[in-house]
């Protein structure tokens, strides 16, 4: 068997990829697996990190300006998208793969139309509650589409061969909270809030944090990852204490996750993937300047459902958001019936059901 993931870009479009070329792995040990990409994404050092082949080709986004700049900048994405599919067709015909899976970015586009136009299966995932335009126009002639989120079914006029099977996302094995929070260096027995913004922070959620933090102080434990750019200036604002543990980076968030009663984060779909998963409750707090303003709409997904409160990014340092944060991470009866909220949207077999899906499609 032989397969071809096209995505990436980003964490978000390329991992999802990933896990399911591990699982496909596990299920066939024989499997050829390899990547399309670019070489500005991130799956240009994290491909061949892996252990898989990657194949770089010249795609990138259109700009959404009307600018005489735009106009030329857009001429020459459009000369790149022809170049990519030219090439994705050669790497097609030299490959050989069974299928194609394409998890979203800029380059996904060019290989999954080219793809198509051979005659290939293809399949693809999208992680966002609100598909992404290539998902939306190469859908109609995909073999398979697999969303992550019930929401999204409404935007495909398909009624067949598409499926909710979940966002891929890391696995945490399960942990004993207070064990957790000891190896934090925190109270065993205290109501604990986990905050994160990605590896390079959000300025917006620490701004706000460094407001309540003297009112959180002493009543619940705080484990908070700044990001590289803004660790320096809140550690220099902040006194050591047994009820917070703060660094620019959780290397692992198993532990962290498992330690927190409430989790205030951003709403990316694999962040969103991995709470879902653990039954966590969350306040999201959508990042404003997302394609397509995607963020929100995943918030959105899960509040909803009654997983998630949703405060705009603008809204957080305020009064109200404040005292919203502070209530939830002591009401233990609201958490509760949050977390089975939550839990009752994940996917925690998604990598594998896919995988299967793949395996399935390559023997058609």
């Amino acid at each position: 068997m032989n397969v071809l993931f096209a995505g990436g870009g980003t964490g978000g479009h390329l991992y999802p990829g990933i896990a399911m070329a591990a699982e496909l792995k596990k299920a066939d040990p024989g499997v050829v697996v390899s990547f399309a990409g670019t070489e500005s994404g991130i799956e240009a050092t994290e491909v061949p990190r892996l252990g898989y082949r990657l194949h770089l080709l010249p795609a990138r986004g259109l700009n959404r300006g009307r600018s005489i700049r735009d106009i030329i900048s857009n001429a020459g994405v459009l000369a790149d998208f022809a170049s990519a599919m030219a090439q994705a067709s050669a790497i097609i015909r030299r490959e050989n793969p069974d299928v194609v899976v394409g998890t979203g970015g800029y380059v996904s586009a060019p290989v999954l139309l080219a793809a198509q136009l051979m005659g290939r299966k293809t399949l693809i995932q999208e992680q966002n509650a609100f598909p992404g335009v290539t998902t939306k126009l190469l859908s109609r002639m995909a073999t398979e589409v697999h969303l992550s989120f019930a929401e999204s079914r409404r935007f495909f006029k398909r009624t067949s061969s598409i499926f909710i099977t979940g966002n891929p996302a890391r696995e945490f094995p399960p942990e004993d909270p207070r064990e957790c929070r000891s190896d934090f260096g925190l109270d065993r027995d205290r109501p604990t809030l986990l905050v994160f913004g990605g590896s390079r922070g959000a300025r917006s959620i620490n701004n706000a944090v460094l407001r309540f933090y003297s009112r959180l102080s002493g009543k619940v434990n705080l484990i908070w990852q700044t990001g590289s750019l803004d660790f320096d200036r809140v550690r220099g604002q902040l006194s050591p204490s047994s009820t917070l543990w703060v660094a620019p980076y959780i290397e692992e968030m198993g532990p962290a996750y498992a330690a927190a009663d409430l989790v205030v984060c951003r709403a990316g779909a694999s962040t969103l993937a991995e709470l879902t998963n653990l039954g966590k409750p969350s306040v999201l707090i959508p990042y404003p300047y997302a394609a397509a303003d995607h963020q929100r709409h995943n918030a959105r997904a899960l509040v909803n459902a009654g997983a998630s409160l949703l405060i705009e990014d603008d809204k957080l340092g305020d009064e109200p958001s404040l005292a919203a944060i502070l209530a939830l991470v002591e009401n233990s009866e609201a958490l509760g019936r949050m977390g089975e909220a939550s839990r009752k949207q994940g996917h925690p077999g998604a990598a594998a059901e896919l995988a299967a899906r793949i395996i399935a499609l390559s023997k058609q």
